[in-house]
């Protein structure tokens, strides 16, 4: 989705929230309540629209720390499996090089024998 394409979107239903409260104004306006009564009822449900968007906001926020908390703990699981990676081969490394160092110094060795001693 491209950012033209959000922002169109996100415009569009920005215009339908507007709408659906200027109905509900008028509505209310409208109705046969009391302007006492009607101001109450837009109090209260302004009250609580603003406390469901502080919930909302709430576990928002509490999702994003626990996201941030698995991501941390993942990326610990995955540095001490590419570090223990990592030792594995280092170690295989030094391994191959003792074997190497041996088979050469062996075969050294041979060749002063076979020097030494013609046949």
């Amino acid at each position: 989705m491209s950012y033209d394409e959000r922002s169109t979107s996100g415009t569009g239903f920005m215009m339908f929230l507007l709408g659906a409260a200027s109905g509900a104004a008028v509505a209310l306006l409208c109705a046969p309540a009391t302007g006492r009564d009607s101001r109450e009822y837009l109090k209260r449900r302004a009250r609580e629209a603003s406390d469901q968007a502080a919930n909302a906001a709430s576990k928002a926020r509490d999702m994003v720390a626990q996201g941030a908390d698995a991501v941390a703990s993942n990326v610990d699981s995955w540095r001490s499996t590419v570090n223990s990676a990592i030792e594995g081969g280092r170690e295989a490394v030094a391994k191959g090089r003792d074997t190497v160092n041996y088979a050469v110094d062996q075969g050294r060795e041979a060749y002063q024998q076979a020097k030494a001693n013609p046949a």
